[in-house]
């Protein structure tokens, strides 16, 4: 036996050859079972994200657009009802006034009944006034002079 001194670290002869090509098979092999598959899942992946982006940016735009009609139309009933209250007062106000006028009315009307009424009593009083001063004027002039005076 021979013992062969070799410094050299790498030595070409066929085995360099025969674990390039085997390096190659392993390589293309790998390509096929591994990454070719784990690139084809990142992609799928990624378009997934790319439509989960997409769907959450067309929910929020839908959200907006709910919110801005809700807004719409919550300002729209809230000028309905405050139109709605307008009427209400302008029809209260309408109804108080007739009321009102109602009641001047009905206040007039026993006014002048009651200046009526008072006008009858002034009279009355007037004339019982008149013929009591008519007999006390009597009296007295009867008094005065000492005789019988015919009213």
């Amino acid at each position: 036996m021979q013992i062969i001194s070799n410094i050299a670290l790498i030595s070409i002869n066929e085995t360099l050859v025969v674990q390039l090509i085997s390096f190659l098979i392993f390589l293309f092999i790998i390509n096929r079972i591994m990454i070719r598959p784990l690139r084809a899942t990142m992609a799928e992946r990624d378009r997934y994200i790319q439509m989960v982006r997409e769907d959450i940016l067309d929910s929020k735009r839908k959200f907006e657009e709910i919110v801005d009609e809700s807004q719409q139309e919550e300002k729209e009933v809230r000028q309905a009802a405050l139109q709605i209250v307008a009427d209400m007062e302008g029809l209260g106000n309408h109804e108080a006034q007739d009321i009102m006028g109602v009641a001047r009315e009905e206040i007039a009307a026993m006014k002048k009944q009651t200046q009526a009424e008072i006008e009858r009593l002034l009279a009355e009083a007037m004339t019982s006034v008149q013929k009591e001063a008519e007999v006390l004027s009597v009296s007295i002039m009867e008094k005065i002079l000492d005789r019988k005076v015919s009213p």
